[in-house]
């Protein structure tokens, strides 16, 4: 007998919680407007690209009010080499901007607030909010759609869908490490172009599988 969403979410809590425990994002910061910065960056990009931009960008500027007092043109140099360089340079001097007018320094702890800011939309928002925050809410990538599509949890074609639907399912306990379990393994197994079907540890109860 297939197995229901609930089902699975259960499975994929032991399975993929054996493979990764204690998961984490891989973006490399200190703060949480370090990670907000990081966020912004790895928009169309990898973490390990943030993470060699960030080094230096975060040596020269770690907290929003030194990131504040910086030129555009000094911010854009030293994330040059990131897509969509200067809309990310001129996002992140403004949020850095906004954070020191509005909000004292501080980023914000509410959806609400965080999506004021420039250039931060809903899944940057709940990146921040989950991991700076250990809020109980679920950013969806590209890889958090496709594998949870994929497996058969949610039958989505929007984020937003998928979102709501993976909040209705996983327990609000496990909700912080799922997004972790399902990113990295859509990152490292579970790949766009080419699934590791054969090596893949949750083949039993996937439905892409099956059906291939």
């Amino acid at each position: 007998m297939k197995e229901s969403p609930e089902q699975k979410i259960v499975f994929l809590n032991e399975v993929l919680g054996a493979a990764y425990p204690n998961p984490k994002s891989e973006l490399c910061y200190n703060s949480p407007f370090q990670l907000l910065v990081a966020t912004i960056l790895a928009a169309q990009a990898t973490d390990k690209q943030v993470n060699v931009i960030t080094r230096e960008l975060f040596r020269c500027a770690p907290d929003c009010e030194s990131m504040s007092q910086m030129e555009l043109e000094e911010v854009r140099t030293l994330v040059r080499s990131i897509n969509y360089c200067n809309n990310k340079a001129k996002n992140i001097l403004e949020v850095s901007r906004v954070l020191v007018e509005r909000f004292h320094g501080e980023v914000p702890g509410t959806r609400e607030e965080l999506e004021s800011l420039p250039g931060v939309g809903r899944k940057t928002a709940n990146v921040v909010l989950s991991n700076a925050f250990g809020l109980p809410v679920m950013p969806v990538d590209t890889h958090v759609h496709r594998v949870s599509n994929r497996i058969g949890l949610v039958q989505t074609t929007k984020v937003e869908e998928t979102e709501r639907e993976l909040m209705n399912i996983i327990p609000e306990a496990w909700v912080l490490p799922f997004h972790h379990y399902l990113l990295l393994h859509g990152r490292y197994t579970c790949r766009a172009k080419k699934p590791d079907c054969a090596h893949c540890s949750i083949s039993s109860i996937c439905d892409y599988h099956t059906k291939n």
